[in-house]
């Protein structure tokens, strides 16, 4: 069998065709039709399905680099759009399905969008909102939906069925659409998800993509004995590498953007492999941790003593040895009696877990790891494609990000610690900023993240702040809020999302949200059944409880970096109400804005100097 690699694609076209060839009757993917029956895609009906697509946006006038927007939640639909519009030529403009019709508007009037795709009616509702504002876009398709009596709207069917009739009038023509794609033509355009501005619109050439999976083909992160679970945004560039991924290392791949559905869905799918932002694996957390705290007595007992032998454990294996004697004759009972069953929640088969997008906490991947479950943290960003460092089975440390992957060069700048790096990942630029291009792009090929980090002996990456997040308080002390950010979410596991801040003040504050779950059940153990969040918020025990963990933080500080005071904010943070992007990173600017009274509070009467 000839590898992908000896056919040396030039385009995500070529790795699907290939992928098509040499496995037409493999499984592919795997997704939950309306009855929450789970369907078999084999890669022969994927290839075929995104030929019909390709022609029918061809039909439709679709050509080389011309853009179509995707509207929508992971689902199998999402992913042929996807290959339809890079078999088209076109490039993928990803969108969040919780983007208003204004942001919506934004993204396709900037892309010049001829097509967009969107789950239903609801979101085609926003489409014809702004339908006036957009005088480039040409069709609305519909996935699961109703077409429009002017023909402006149509469904997936009937672009098929388009496509399908184009194709029979002269089949030549799909070939050499793909045959005229290079490396350096555009694929896909993804709007960062803007936690401060307006969102920038980056393009990945087809060569980032190809590069992606070669890398993570080549580390053995994806193998063809591997089950994946995708459930994370395709408009967000950690979701859309995986596509690539899996098509080049022929990985079956399960597909349910339902973020409710996720638990659920890890005992019916059963994946080895599986990546997810940290705040999945908080959740988790939270929820085991709480469970046995709840319980209490000889089960709160026993679930110390375990993670306790499974820490030790731990830290032999970050070592690179294996317990032997009295401590692996502990692991062995700790694992049978609290370990195994915690696995089985995740499906009972995970080789490893992927975390991206945002810090995970060394606190966290301790505790996973305890338990006999490994998550590999890995780094990258929309402008680099996703992954540029990871972790990988054999070459881990908590706490750092990994190694760079082949082809990637970092640099980290003496003056300030910038990390840069430099590779076939890296970005063409911003779609019609060339300024901005420049501001982030050396003229040598060098990105500038905007990240502060070091090296570790063996060459791992760790990263230690945004350049622009670090905190100056007016003592002119450098403080690192997210370290003590993931610190104290690791130290009490009711919280949900804290947010530090100082800069130019003369001490460090906090605001936190709790646990919605988590929290409610600590109120039915404590003398508080029946009280909602906000009410528990209010509650002087709710503060004295996240007042200890506040303390242990606090004392492994310096006097400049402790959190002097805290609010607990009555509502959660979320992606619908601003608070969040859509990969659940916290919008601290919008934060620090809608508390800013609050934040004001903390410093009235404040002395000078802490």
């Amino acid at each position: 069998m000839t590898a992908m690699k000896d056919r040396n694609p030039r385009s995500v076209p070529d790795i699907l065709h290939f992928r098509v060839e040499e496995t037409p009757d493999g499984d592919a993917f795997y997704y939950p039709d309306a009855n929450e029956s789970w369907q078999t895609v084999k890669w022969g009906q994927v290839g075929k399905r995104a030929r019909d697509i390709a022609m029918g946006l061809h039909a439709l006038g679709v050509e080389i680099e011309d853009r179509c927007s995707i509207l929508g939640i992971t689902s199998m639909d999402w992913v042929m759009a996807d290959l339809g519009v890079l078999c088209a030529g076109g490039a993928t403009t990803t969108i969040y399905p919780s983007n208003t019709p204004e942001e919506c508007r934004y993204i396709l009037a900037d892309s010049k969008s001829k097509v967009v795709f969107v789950d239903d009616d609801k979101q085609a509702a926003k489409m014809l909102k702004v339908r006036d504002q957009l005088p480039n876009l040409e069709k609305v398709v519909v996935f699961n939906g109703t077409p429009s009596t002017d023909g402006w709207i149509i469904t997936m069917e009937d672009l098929e069925t388009l496509g399908r009739a184009t194709d029979e009038k002269d089949e030549a023509v799909y070939q050499a659409r793909v045959d005229q794609l290079t490396p350096q033509h555009l694929a896909t355009l993804i709007y960062t998800s803007g936690t401060t501005g307006t969102p920038k619109g980056v393009e990945l050439t087809h060569d980032c993509w190809l590069y992606e999976a070669e890398v993570v083909a080549q580390a053995d992160v994806l193998t063809p004995e591997d089950k994946h679970f995708l459930w994370l945004p395709l408009s967000h560039v950690f979701g859309k590498v995986l596509i690539v991924g899996v098509m080049y290392a022929n990985t079956p791949t399960a597909i349910d953007g339902r973020v409710p559905k996720i638990i659920d869905n890890l005992s019916i799918v059963r994946p080895t492999v599986m990546a997810a932002a940290p705040r999945i694996f908080e959740k988790v957390y939270n929820k085991i941790v709480t469970g046995a705290q709840d319980k209490g007595g000889v089960t709160l007992k026993i679930f110390r003593w375990s993670v306790g032998v499974g820490k030790e454990v731990s830290a032999l294996r970050q070592q690179g040895k294996e317990p032997s004697g009295l401590l692996a004759l502990k692991n062995r009972i700790a694992d049978r009696l609290v370990f195994s069953k915690l696995r089985e929640r995740f499906g009972g088969r995970v080789r490893f877990f992927i975390s991206g997008s945002a810090p995970l906490s060394r606190e966290m991947a301790e505790f996973f790891h305890a338990c006999g479950i490994l998550i590999l943290e890995g780094y990258g960003l929309t402008e680099s494609s996703a992954a540029s460092f990871v972790n990988l089975p054999d070459n881990f440390a908590f706490g750092t990000v990994g190694p760079a992957l082949p082809g990637t060069e970092l640099k980290i700048m003496p003056e300030d610690g910038e990390i840069l790096i430099r590779g076939r990942g890296v970005m063409r630029g911003y779609h019609n900023l060339p300024d901005v291009t420049a501001e982030t792009l050396t003229e040598d090929g060098w990105l500038r993240t905007g990240d502060i980090g070091e090296l570790d002996p063996a060459g791992r990456l760790r990263i230690t702040d945004r350049k622009k997040a670090l905190i100056k308080t007016s003592g002119g002390k450098y403080v690192a809020p997210s370290h003590l950010e993931s610190t104290l979410k690791a130290l009490c596991p009711y919280l949900s999302q804290v947010v530090v801040h100082g800069n130019n003040r003369n001490f460090c504050t906090a605001l936190v949200t709790l646990d919605p779950e988590a929290i409610v059940l600590w109120g039915d153990d404590h003398g508080l059944q029946g009280k909602s969040y906000e009410q528990l918020s209010r509650e002087p025990s709710v503060k004295a409880m996240i007042q200890k963990a506040v303390d242990e933080l606090n004392a492994s500080l310096p006097r400049y970096s402790t959190l002097k005071n805290f609010a607990v904010l009555p509502a959660d943070f979320a992606v619908e109400t601003g608070e969040l992007t859509a990969s659940l990173k916290v919008k601290r600017k919008v934060v620090e804005k809608q508390y800013k009274d609050v934040l004001d509070g903390f410093y009235v009467d404040a002395i000078k100097a802490v």
